[in-house]
């Protein structure tokens, strides 16, 4: 009793509106509005317009194409520089033992991966628009790089004349070996980046969008368990092949597998310490994160006790234990990457553009939503572009945004990309000053800070789950995404999952959901009859609605639906009438036989009377009493798909409001829908029709004499109002005959 009352004060306290109008449809409203005069352009005018420049518009210009013009101007030295700096040390103290690391799995030499984690983090600064991401090394992409290093220059390509015997050949052979290797990664990043360059030029910055949520983490979660298996090695200290492609991750697995009773007992127990010391650090971090002023910094703690005990205990020597080796001081000269190996490697170019960007971008909204300022997905385009063109000039390959150190970043007070820029110089002091002291750092260690950091995408495999409970669809995207990369490779898998996330796209569109909507009542809102109790039809009115635009692929469906749902099929109405027809048409035969017969054997005058007596009276029920007796002979079928649809129903209304667009082929369709339905005297109506659509039909001739705009309602309400007026009129009219 108490809830009914709240639910009346509740109702008498909604506010109302009343809205008293013509019904309109396309014609009236057309007819009542007037177009703003716009006057069309040459493209002569549109060049000259584009061409023109301004101070203002060239200003402009300047501050979209170099963002940091704009901010460092006003950047709040005392409100912003304390946690800058911070930022920028805690980022810079992860970018040194991950650009180590990284270079592993671009199957380069680690000294690169510092290249790589200075001169794009410090191009970023100037041409970025993203406050707080971490550009340099990133897992996924280095193992990409690596992928085409491998496959471009195999182990098992062993120059002629080299010589296994002799040590000095040997140590000749892996650094030939490298050096092509480190020639492919750093063709790689400057195709990648004049890839992403002229994307982002060509306002191409909508590509990311293909690669959907689900998408990029199913990739990205095999893209860690090839990441895991190629460190494997390292961990265990044994000496495999590097695989590359298809089926790469059952190679690798079957190699160290085969090879296990090698393994270096000195190394892995190197390396599991150091994966559970990072664990407990990466935990402590976790639980005490609003403690810490910033996070314990444990991947560069672990780099240099590694290197400490490396050194003082001679792992190399005494234990046989890989160690990073030779550091070069000092940068390197400025070179061109080899040319001659783009049309090798385009196609890989193309996938590590696009994944990169996509992380990079991804990251960046996240940031940007959450403190409020906007990015430009283009400029990010063109920054990262440049990051990696002209990086490659100076040996580093391609980069991307990394999330771990981009939090990190984030959380630990940066607000601008001041912040990147100092982690770069705490680099650049590393490589130019005491890049020679982390030589004897092992390479268990770097593998232990790849696993470790590879944690977080391994969570993703709670997606299985989440995706379970909300889209079957987006499930599917993930297990193929994941599948395909996992035993295809990172470049065939990608490709594989966007062609898939394509075809869940067109399958949507094909297969849309079909309902027949209903009034609430003394409402102009229309909702689905199966779903809600309180909706009614409005009687000889059916309100038909697909949520999807109708086009080649789903046309058919369309009227299948529209006919299975609304109970009236014009073909089997119009069959079933022939049907009648026909049999009508052999009573009345036999009944002109039977009379034949009758007056032959009838001579009289009185007989002959009677006869046309009983003529006259049989010619009157032949469209009274034979009519009916053929529509109560007719099968269920018959009367379901004749009788019900001719006596129940005078109107169908198409609801437009999910279409987007419509093709020529659902214009012939659609026109043929209201054709067909025009013979079994249903008036179909269109509804809430939008203009672009509108102006889509009159493009595809949709309109004519038959078909006027008179059909076409501003809403479904106008067409339920002008659909009762024509029934009411068509009811007075059977009345009055």
């Amino acid at each position: 009793m108490e809830h009914s009352q709240e639910h009346e004060a509740s109702l008498e306290q909604t506010q109302r509106y009343c809205v008293q109008r013509p019904i309109y449809n396309e014609e009236l409203l057309q007819g009542q509005l007037h177009r703003r005069e716009r006057t069309p352009q040459t493209l002569r005018q549109k060049i000259a317009h584009s061409c023109r420049c301004s101070s203002k518009k060239a200003k402009s210009h300047l501050y979209s194409c170099i963002p940091i013009l704009k901010w460092l101007p006003r950047y709040p030295v005392k409100e912003y520089l304390l946690g800058d700096i911070i930022s920028g040390i805690s980022t810079g103290v992860m970018q040194l033992p991950q650009g180590l690391a990284y270079a592993l799995l671009a199957a380069v030499p680690p000294v690169f991966g510092l290249y790589s984690s200075f001169y794009p983090v410090f191009l970023y600064t100037f041409f970025g628009t993203s406050k707080h991401i971490s550009i340099g090394t990133f897992a996924v992409i280095s193992m990409m790089v690596g992928g085409v290093a491998v496959r471009q220059v195999p182990d098992e390509m062993i120059p002629v004349g080299y010589n296994s015997t002799n040590v000095t050949d040997s140590l000749e052979y892996f650094d030939a070996r490298d050096t092509k290797r480190v020639q492919v990664a750093v063709t790689l990043a400057f195709l990648s980046g004049i890839i992403q360059l002229c994307l982002g030029l060509f306002r191409f910055g909508f590509v990311a969008i293909y690669l959907t949520e689900p998408l990029v983490r199913g990739f990205t979660t095999a893209a860690a368990v090839h990441v895991f298996t190629s460190q494997l090695k390292y961990l265990l200290g044994i000496k495999t092949s590097r695989y590359s492609g298809p089926l790469s991750v059952v190679y690798s697995i079957a190699a160290v597998l085969s090879k296990i009773t090698t393994t270096n007992i000195a190394a892995l127990i190197v390396g599991l310490t150091c994966i559970v010391l990072l664990l407990i650090g990466k935990e402590i971090n976790l639980r005490f994160k609003k403690k810490l002023p910033v996070p314990i910094p444990m991947e560069i703690i672990m780099v240099i006790i590694g290197t400490g005990v490396s050194a003082g205990m001679n792992l190399s020597e005494s234990y046989r234990v890989d160690v990073v080796g030779n550091i070069p001081q000092g940068l390197r000269a400025p070179a061109v990457p080899d040319i001659q190996l783009i049309p090798a490697i385009f196609v890989d170019a193309i996938a590590i553009a696009i994944v990169g960007f996509s992380m990079a971008v991804s990251m960046a909204k996240i940031f940007a939503l959450k403190h409020g300022y906007a990015i430009d997905g283009n400029q990010e385009l063109i920054a990262l572009g440049i990051c990696n063109s002209v990086g490659s000039f100076f040996q580093s390959f391609s980069i991307t945004c990394s999330m771990s150190r981009s939090l990190v970043q984030e959380s630990t007070g940066g607000k601008t990309q001041i912040a990147g820029a100092l982690s770069s110089v705490m680099v650049l002091l590393v490589i130019v000053a005491i890049g020679y002291l982390f030589e004897p750092l092992p390479q268990t260690v770097l593998a232990a800070i790849v696993m470790v950091n590879l944690k977080g995408m391994f969570k993703q495999f709670g997606d299985i789950a989440h995706f379970w409970r909300t889209s079957k669809i987006e499930l599917a995207i993930w297990v193929v995404a994941f599948v395909a990369s996992l035993f295809l490779g990172l470049d065939y898998g990608l490709l594989t999952a966007v062609a898939f996330a394509m075809i869940t796209v067109i399958y949507r569109t094909q297969s849309p959901q079909y309902r027949i909507l209903g009034q609430i009542p003394d409402t102009d809102i229309y909702c689905d009859v199966e779903e809600y109790e309180e909706v009614k039809e409005y009687p000889g009115i059916k309100i038909f609605q697909a949520n999807a635009s109708l086009y080649f692929a789903n046309s058919e469906s369309y009227t299948s639906a529209l006919k299975k749902k609304t109970g009236v099929d014009p073909c089997a109405v119009l069959a079933a009438r022939r049907k009648a027809q026909k049999r009508h048409a052999r009573e009345i035969k036999k009944a002109n036989l039977s009379l034949s017969f009758i007056y032959l054997l009838s001579q009289s005058n009185d007989v002959e009377a009677s006869v046309k007596h009983e003529i006259a009276n049989d010619e009157l029920p032949v469209n009274g009493r034979y009519a009916d007796a053929s529509v109560q002979d007719m099968s269920p079928d018959e009367q379901e798909h004749f009788v019900e649809p001719k006596l129940n129903i005078h109107s169908l209304i198409l609801d437009f409001t999910p279409v987007n667009f419509v093709d020529s082929v659902g214009a012939k369709t659609l026109k043929s829908v209201i054709k067909e339905y025009k013979e079994v005297g249903v008036r179909v109506c269109i509804a809430s029709c939008r203009a672009p659509v509108v102006s889509e039909l009159t493009r595809l001739n949709f309109f004519d004499n038959a078909v006027t705009r008179e059909w076409l309602f501003h809403s479904i309400h106008d067409a339920v109002l002008a659909c009762q007026v024509k029934g009411r009129s068509g009811s007075q009219a059977d009345s009055d005959l």
